[in-house]
């Protein structure tokens, strides 16, 4: 509550859905995107940095304020190798808080997965436990 969030990338799968989590949480938004000027100047404001850019590495120390939260949601696949948007090992002494790829969010988004379609299953089928 009262976090200042960054999120670059306005995709409908993750920059939209995440602003909107975020209002509800009652933190103040922008949404930063490929033709948005002083990227690196707005994401230092971050309490709360969210990327999704599907541009590996794009975001390293300078755009990180120090002690903040930052989200990795990127993913590329690269010689057979899966790397982020954020330049972990650049980030991880200034950032507070860093997910990892692989193993960050990731992992979250399969185990919300499972647990929403055994939600749904219980609903459907009308059991409670």
């Amino acid at each position: 509550e009262g976090k200042n969030a960054v999120i670059i990338g306005r995709s409908n799968i993750v920059g939209k859905p995440t602003a909107l989590l975020l209002l509800q949480e009652n933190a103040t938004v922008t949404i930063c995107h490929s033709r948005t000027k002083n990227l690196q100047s707005i994401s230092q404001t971050a309490d709360i940095l969210v990327v999704s850019t599907g541009r590996p590495h794009m975001i390293d120390k300078s755009y990180i304020k120090r002690g903040a939260i930052v989200i990795d949601v990127g993913i590329t696949k690269i010689n057979g190798k899966i790397i982020g948007d954020v330049d972990f090992d650049d980030v991880k002494d200034v950032a507070g808080w860093i997910t990892p790829v692989p193993g960050g969010i990731g992992i979250l988004t399969t185990l919300m997965l499972f647990k929403n379609t055994i939600k749904a299953a219980k609903i459907q089928n009308r059991i409670s436990f």
